[in-house]
């Protein structure tokens, strides 16, 4: 196990000893230790599922940690029954979904449950006065007044951590900060984050994405079926070294897919000059029986405005479809889903899964009447075989298909709603930033399923902002600029320059250089 930086003190700010959970039929945590020390950024790393988030929640109060274990800050043996006390010993946590209170404004989110008074009321003077200089020292464009609800996610995450600096916590945890963020937005996060460690606060950061890992953390912790499998320092990172921690497997088996030309295959789905004539302008392509199809291109440049067009979740101001050469009329998800179609969008928590229901129900939504009997009686049983089955072949990990989707981890999550999609029996499959917010053995497991259903004759295109994702598992990828089409780069011709360089731009400005007089 690594030992901490030279330059750092002696003892830790925070250490957890033999932290061991237990849910009913769920052992999420055994004998974990972790340690993170003032002034250092430790990642914390893992498949959805291995215990990350269980052991910040006994950190942040949220859980109760089985008897045995020991929680120190600065070498003293603490007691943490509740949020409240994780706050009096200067933890804070900033989850992925972040708790704001939109209708607030900004000083009233970085002091809620603290506010000064005068008289019984809310001295809104002094609050804006104490929480200025904060945001001043931040960096942050927006003014104490502002109501949180009118900024975007990376302000509110801003605001986030304006709390945890208010309330002079010292140890920070950050769980997938990057989720929402936009690149630009991502590298000023970076900024602050570096800023806060040279300030000496002790920064917790959970991801899922290594280029992150490696550019900010000091030692990485890497969690694998609810124990540690071992810190490493900065210097002993490597892909290859990470990924054998989190799954056990090497990096090699994870693109395992024998592309093949798709064109030796006949066209199953053609789209033909689909366009809103606002993001999307005049798109038009092929999708071959059992090819998989990935589309490209840099945030903004109409990849999802593209789908939802062709599934029918916005209207079109032209544009055909067909399928197996007959044309279909699709303007609404119905149809789609009438003829085969269906559409994973890339926000499953908003738009794709219903949340507050259960696993069973989430996969059965989109068939229930399929299950009708007796003149509209549902067959409840075959709803729970299906979903038992459902969970079996795509590996969900959850106690019973009857918990709440919400309670699943986010590689969880993406399989049910991948689960839901299939009970439709699809030949054409629109999944749009399918391993996002996954873990790595995750991702895998999607990768190897999107893989099976090529080879059963399903179309699949699939659109995603990490290339390595578009290099190892599609046939051909198309990329995409302002709305259109630049390019279709086949297999054997596909390489993240060749990718990048029509997605920006720089090989259209470099073919006309070529051709200037």
């Amino acid at each position: 196990m690594a030992m901490p930086r030279a330059d750092l003190a002696a003892t830790p700010v925070l250490e957890m000893r033999g932290i061991a959970k237990s849910f009913p039929g769920i052992r999420a945590l055994s004998d974990v230790s972790f340690a993170a020390w003032a002034g250092e950024i430790h990642a914390l790393m893992g498949e959805n599922g291995a215990g990350k988030s269980t052991l910040m929640k006994i950190l942040a109060g949220a859980y109760q940690a089985d008897p045995g274990g020991e929680i120190r800050v600065d070498g003293r043996a603490v007691a943490i029954d509740g949020p409240a006390a994780a706050h009096l010993h200067g933890i804070a946590i900033i989850y992925q979904e972040l708790a704001l209170a939109p209708n607030l404004t900004v000083a009233e989110n970085m002091v809620l449950g603290r506010e000064p008074a005068r008289g019984g009321r809310l001295d809104r003077r002094a609050l804006a006065a104490a929480c200025r200089p904060v945001l001043a020292r931040l960096g942050v464009a927006f003014a104490p007044e502002t109501i949180v609800g009118r900024l975007s996610a990376a302000e509110q995450q801003l605001v986030e951590i304006a709390r945890a600096v208010m309330a002079h916590s010292r140890i920070l945890v950050m769980d997938e900060p990057t989720t929402s963020l936009s690149s630009r937005e991502t590298d000023r996060l970076f900024e602050l984050v570096r800023q806060l460690r040279a300030e000496g606060l002790a920064i917790i950061y959970i991801s899922h994405r290594m280029a992150e890992v490696y550019q900010l953390a000091d030692r990485v912790s890497v969690l694998r079926d609810g124990a540690l499998v071992g810190t490493l320092s900065r210097a002993e990172l490597s892909a290859e070294r990470l990924v054998r921690m989190m799954v056990g497997r090497d990096l090699s088996s994870f693109y395992t897919k024998e592309h093949k030309d798709p064109h030796e295959r006949r066209i199953l789905f053609a789209v033909r000059d689909i366009a809103d004539d606002r993001r999307v302008h005049g798109c038009s392509f092929d999708l071959h029986e059992g090819e998989v199809l990935g589309i490209a291109g840099l945030v903004g440049a109409g990849r999802t405005e593209l789908a939802r067009l062709i599934y029918g979740l916005d209207p079109r101001t032209r544009g055909s479809l067909a399928l197996n050469g007959k044309t279909i009329e699709v303007h609404s998800p119905r149809e789609a889903i009438a003829q085969g179609i269906v559409y994973l969008t890339e926000d499953r928590k908003r738009l794709g899964l219903f949340l507050d229901m259960s696993v069973r129900e989430n996969i059965n939504v989109d068939i229930v009447e399929q299950d009708a009997r007796w003149g509209g009686v549902r067959d409840f049983a075959a709803a729970r075989r299906r979903s038992a089955a459902a969970m079996q072949t795509l590996g969900i990990r959850a106690a019973a298909d009857t918990v709440k989707v919400g309670s699943l981890s986010g590689g969880n999550q993406q399989k049910v709603l991948l689960a839901r999609l299939l009970e439709t029996r699809p030949r054409v499959l629109l999944l749009d930033e399918p391993t996002r917010g996954v873990d790595i053995g995750a991702k895998s497991e999607i990768y190897r399923l999107i893989d099976g259903l090529a080879k059963t004759g399903v179309g699949v295109v699939v659109i995603s902002s990490e290339l390595p994702e578009i290099l190892g598992i599609a046939d051909r990828a198309i990329v995409m600029r302002d709305g259109c089409f630049v390019g279709d780069v086949e297999a054997r011709d596909m390489t993240q320059e060749t990718i990048i360089a029509l997605a920006t731009g720089a090989a259209h400005a470099a073919a006309a250089e070529r051709a200037a007089p």
